[in-house]
């Protein structure tokens, strides 16, 4: 009824809006589609750093999730009504990404949110969210989102989080008796990234023997590397992202770190890895939510790739941008399911959906909205060994999608 109401409402401003721009009635009723087209119009909102040291993943986001929409608009929308992706800038501020959305929902009318590539900013935009009863699905990882402090009903988590992406890239890297290394960035990221690896560390065995946090978006690694050698592990485990992780692995590189242990990252990035060439990363392994190389196994990703391709130039999607796809096509999935906007029936429809559109069988886990999915490991190849410049990474795991790697509804602090 509420959605109803917002719509009847809309209609009426249109309507007067478009009375005045022609400065007749005669003229408004003789044509009378200029309201209705501003009104069937689906719209979501897509805030996401387009600027900053996450812009190379933000903007492959973006490319995604228009994909995604020009895929149903092709196909006629969702009954007939046009999709429209708004996009804005929230420049990896919380205070920013707070500001846009409440534009989006106030100004724009948005029917939902799909966007942020931050811990910390995502967790600003559910805030607006869910203070306004709009559906968020947030696209990058976090552990604190799915946490009852933070959820509502209207909050959906598409990306891995935390403790899934450590979690399976220690279980094929960690052994009984290795000494752990950490240098991990010192915002929301890296530390629910080295919760989740000691959590899995100590599950496996392993033994830690230092960590240094470190500043975000630092430039010099260097007084860091020597402490770090000095700890003797067996692995040393980066947990940051963008810049950071190109520059701080190059810097590992430089010091010869890699010639007496073995480098870990949390999620291994197609972007960071393609900015410094494939003898800097050589040999290190990560995580992931998507590699390309799927479609050698995948039939969805095969098509998701295809299609990218044919979008952008012969280009393959990325990783994080991936995210950008699978977050908004399960929206617009539950949305068709729904038979169009109305706020509680695509909640509800988002709650019953599996899915399987670019990765294999996906669905959100009812108590906290986490999108179950498959773990990606892989390792960056050495040069000799790629048949392309894309061909980046080798698969050396596929965990599927498993609701036992997450944390459970009682740990979260939902009722059991």
């Amino acid at each position: 009824m509420k959605d109803v109401i917002r719509t009847s409402a809309r209609q009426k401003i249109s309507r007067r809006s478009a009375l005045v721009a022609l400065g007749a009635g005669a003229s408004y009723l003789a044509m009378p589609w200029i309201a209705r087209a501003a009104d069937d119009t689906i719209r979501v909102g897509f805030p996401t750093p387009l600027t900053g040291p996450f812009a190379a993943e933000a903007k492959d986001q973006v490319k995604s999730a228009e994909l995604a929409v020009k895929q149903f608009n092709d196909k006629g929308g969702i009954g007939g009504r046009k999709i429209e992706l708004l996009v804005r800038d929230d420049k990896l501020n919380g205070g920013e990404a707070a500001t846009r959305t409440l534009e989006l929902i106030e100004k724009d009318k948005v029917h939902a949110i799909v966007g942020s590539l931050s811990s910390a900013v995502q967790l600003a935009v559910n805030e607006v969210t869910r203070a306004r009863n709009v559906i968020y699905i947030s696209i990058s990882q976090s552990d604190t989102i799915n946490e009852v402090k933070d959820f509502s009903k209207y909050t959906f988590h598409e990306a891995l989080n935390p403790h899934m992406t450590a979690g399976a890239v220690a279980r094929h890297t960690f052994k009984k008796g290795s000494k752990v290394a950490y240098l991990s960035a010192d915002y929301a990221y890296g530390h629910e990234m080295l919760r989740g690896f000691k959590q899995a560390q100590a599950a496996l065995g392993a033994e830690s023997v230092g960590e240094i946090l470190h500043p975000f978006g630092a430039a010099d690694y260097s007084t860091f590397m020597p402490r770090l050698r000095s700890m003797r592990p067996d692995i040393l485990c980066i947990s940051n992202f963008g810049r950071d992780q190109a520059n701080s692995i190059k810097q590992a590189v430089d010091f010869g770190m890699k010639q007496q242990m073995k480098i870990v990252v949390p999620v291994l990035l197609h972007n960071q890895r393609l900015a410094v060439g494939p003898e800097v990363f050589e040999g290190v392994v990560g995580g992931a939510n998507y590699y390309w190389g799927l479609e050698s196994q995948i039939p969805s990703a095969k098509a998701f790739n295809d299609a990218y391709r044919a979008s952008h130039g012969g280009a393959i999607p990325t990783d994080y941008g991936a995210y950008g796809y699978t977050g908004l096509y399960s929206l617009l999935l539950a949305m068709q399911a729904a038979g169009g906007t109305d706020t509680d029936r695509v909640i509800a429809a988002l709650e019953a959906l599996k899915y399987d559109v670019a990765k294999g069988a996906q669905h959100y886990r009812k108590c906290d909205h986490q999108s179950v999915q498959s773990v990606l490991v892989l390792e960056s190849k050495k040069k000799a060994d790629m048949k392309s410049d894309m061909d980046m990474f080798q698969i050396v795991a596929n965990e599927p999608a498993s609701e036992s790697v997450l944390r459970s509804c009682a740990e979260l602090g939902f009722p059991t």
